[in-house]
């Protein structure tokens, strides 16, 4: 099974930013999970596969916003396909509690937090 598929995935819209040393390229977040997001292609973004990113977002409707240091894993002219390699423990609770929501499971939800810490260990 591909590893995108062992996570539930949750739709989202957000606007964000993919942030890269310098570079900074403003998109939005079209859904979620555990393992990353999949985002807009901003116009004029020249990123490349299998380089560090980190993506910013501010939840709707509030100012709490999240952190998430990712790599970029697939492009399309359309889409980009964030994986996290690292959030901080404020962000993955507000991470875990929006998809929660969404997925109406907590034992589910659980074991997948169970299955990311299996697979960082593994890397």
């Amino acid at each position: 099974m591909d590893e995108r598929r062992k996570f539930s995935r949750t739709l989202f819209a957000a606007s964000a930013y993919i942030i890269q040393t310098d570079q900074s390229w403003r998109t939005k977040i079209l859904d979620l999970s555990l393992n990353g997001a999949l985002v807009k292609r901003p116009d004029n973004f020249t990123g490349q596969v299998n380089t560090g990113f980190k993506l910013e977002f501010i939840l709707p409707d509030s100012d709490v916003e999240l952190h998430m240091e990712t790599t970029l894993i697939h492009k399309t002219p359309e889409y980009l396909g964030l994986k996290c390699h690292h959030i901080d423990v404020e962000s993955i609770s507000h991470l875990r509690r929006i998809i929660e929501l969404n997925v109406g499971d907590a034992e589910l939800l659980n074991r997948e937090i169970e299955l990311l810490a299996e697979l960082k260990d593994n890397e």
